[in-house]
């Protein structure tokens, strides 16, 4: 039995990206208590990696009003039910124009789990074939591309430069990874 029990839930916001939900719960004792939830779909980020340099979409988040450096990340709201090797070769042909030969399974994580019901598959990217980027139209001039060595990821990654959580977290679980380790000369 789950620490926690809802009593009621209801919708109290709604987009095509996003639903929130409140609960009313239980805590243990009987207390009464609101929580709300953001419900988003199954999501996916991608590692790619070329052979010498891995490649960041910057894009401006709206969020913290500044540009961030990101893997390519996101999440098939038409279809949320999607696999996350699907979802993470979309996401990365629509950010950069690339089709992977290879995605290697990173790991599984979630994005803010205090708040939000929101998975993502990462995936390191192998053998790319460049094309042209398809952003949606969401994302229509807001994406530029960046490419960068593996020290000078990390060094971005300890200088403050890249700050996106999902980026760091997926970095972490390639550096776990004997296999991706190898793939990225590590």
């Amino acid at each position: 039995m789950p620490p926690i029990r809802r009593l009621s839930s209801k919708v109290v916001y709604e987009n095509p990206w996003m639903r929130v939900r409140e609960d009313a719960i239980e805590r243990p004792g009987g207390r009464p208590g609101v929580y709300a939830v953001i419900e988003k779909p199954q999501a996916a980020l991608v590692v790619p990696f070329d052979g010498e340099r891995l490649h960041l979409v910057g894009q401006w988040r709206y969020t913290v009003g500044r540009d961030a450096w990101e893997f390519p990340q996101g999440a098939l709201h038409e279809v949320p039910d999607a696999a996350g090797e699907a979802v993470a070769r979309q996401e990365l042909l629509e950010e950069t124009g690339f089709v992977p030969g290879r995605l290697l399974p990173l790991g599984r994580f979630t994005f803010a789990v205090g708040m939000s019901d929101q998975w993502c598959d990462a995936f390191l990217a192998l053998d790319l074939v460049p094309g042209d980027a398809q952003p949606e139209p969401e994302e229509e001039g807001l994406l530029h591309q960046r490419s960068v060595t593996v020290d000078e990821f990390e060094v971005m990654v300890r200088a403050g430069e890249i700050w996106d959580a999902a980026t760091i977290a997926a970095w972490g679980l390639a550096m776990l990874d004997p296999a991706a380790r190898a793939a990225l000369g590590r």
